[in-house]
């Protein structure tokens, strides 16, 4: 019998792609290795398309399941992409040399905003840094079953459908992730990039823009933590945080500019400094999750590849 996928396979995969990004991203935790396995998933799902059972699964359902396998394979003796924080404790000085660290693969920011009008599977708060680092640090199986089960919301049989076990098993799974992952669980209430967390995110730049650290540290919860891969040092602490912040308009200057962008379905700000040509450039992408009207996160990107995933430009 031949099936609608048979017939016209890029109509019937093209809806599911940039979800299919998403899923792989949560899984690896790097945007350029996602698509690249979602490439992959195409491959073996055009091959395959002769098998494809629509009376089994749904084309979507289908997808996930070649993506998901697709991802186990990948991660099979691969090292987990942490941030700074998941690595050590936090440094009390803000001096320290600022040493990048290249050979751990650092968890990268993914390019989606909340309302993302190409993925119904970016969610609210599902994609969000903090959650995305601490599934990380899951075996991979049981990231696999979170993902499907809390995120896109698959049914236990489906899951174990898809990844060839038992529902016990997959029940079973979920449970370990969810006592694992704790406090930092997926929580469908939450809101990362809403107006008002962007109109605190917009007074940060504004104070960073004018070099005013009081201003700045003000906007931070006490316990506020900024961190910076590649550099493995992190701070916690409002007192800290500012202090370091600090040391970085004495090595860089001032009259930096901030450009709004979003990463994770979080607020965002593409920070460019001052050159010696005179010139503004390209330094950071700064990802920020906000709770009530404070900062209580950052995470300071300085790789050009993210740059790239992001389309932000190297000179302004």
């Amino acid at each position: 019998m031949t099936t609608a996928i048979a017939q016209d396979f890029d109509a019937a995969v093209a809806p599911h792609r940039r979800e299919l990004v998403v899923h792989c991203y949560r899984m690896l935790g790097s945007v350029h290795e996602a698509e690249d396995l979602v490439q992959e998933t195409m491959l073996r799902a055009w091959r395959a398309r002769d098998r494809y059972d629509e009376h089994r699964a749904s084309v979507r359902t289908w997808l996930y399941r070649i993506a998901t396998n697709a991802c186990l394979s990948a991660l099979k003796g691969s090292a987990r992409r942490p941030l700074p924080s998941g690595l050590g404790g936090a440094s009390e000085d803000p001096d320290t040399p600022l040493v990048p660290s290249f050979e751990v693969p650092w968890l990268q920011p993914f390019p989606a905003a909340p309302d993302d009008p190409e993925s119904r599977a970016i969610g609210r708060g599902t994609l969000r840094l903090a959650l995305v680092a601490a599934m990380q640090s899951l075996p991979p199986r049981q990231r696999a079953v979170l993902v499907l089960r809390d995120v896109l919301e698959f049914s236990a049989t489906e899951v174990a459908g898809q990844l060839d076990t038992s529902t016990a098993a997959v029940n079973s799974a979920l449970q370990r992730a969810r006592a694992a992952l704790g406090d930092t669980a997926v929580h469908e209430d939450t809101v990362v990039d809403d107006g008002a967390a962007r109109e605190v995110v917009d007074r940060y730049a504004a104070a960073f823009e004018a070099a005013d650290v009081d201003a700045l540290v003000t906007l931070l919860t006490e316990d506020a933590v900024l961190e910076m891969p590649p550099v493995p040092l992190w701070y916690r602490g409002r007192a800290d945080y500012g202090r370091f912040i600090t040391r970085v308009f004495a090595m860089r200057g001032t009259g930096w500019r901030m450009v709004p962008t979003t990463a994770n379905g979080q607020p965002a700000l593409a920070a460019y400094c001052p050159g010696d040509d005179g010139a503004l450039h390209l330094h950071t992408l700064q990802v920020f999750a906000v709770v009530g009207d404070r900062v209580a996160h950052t995470v300071v990107f300085q790789d050009p590849t993210v740059f790239a995933a992001f389309g932000l430009p190297g000179l302004r």
